[in-house]
Parts: C-alpha cells; structure tokens; sequence
C-alpha cells in the first residue's frame, strides 16, 4: 500500500489502490481537499492544491 502524510494535519494515511498523480482526494483526518503530486514506491507526496480565482466572465 502507498503511504501519504497530509500536509496540513500530518496525519497519515494510505492511499487507494489506482490512485494516480494529479488526483485531488481528501484527508481522512481533517477533511483537507489534497492533490497526489508525486508517486515514489510505496510513499505519496500531497500539497494543497492552489483554487483558481474564478472570473466569472468579468
């Protein structure tokens, strides 16, 4: 199983089988929205993914 700490609460967790770099998911402790930037053997990195400010056809 891959392993991936969330970066806001430092809880770790594993990942699901299939999960595939650029997936966002949420942390199973504090309910964060992550996105899986890095795959390497059985460890995952997370960052916070940055939200878009919406323009809303301005």
């Amino acid at each position: 199983m891959v392993k991936c700490e969330c970066p806001s609460c430092y809880y770790e967790f594993e990942l699901d089988e299939g999960t595939v770099v650029g997936e966002v998911i949420s942390c199973a402790d504090c309910g964060a929205d992550l996105e899986i930037v890095k795959i390497e053997g059985n460890v995952a990195k997370a960052e916070i993914p940055e939200m878009a400010d919406e323009d809303w056809g301005e």
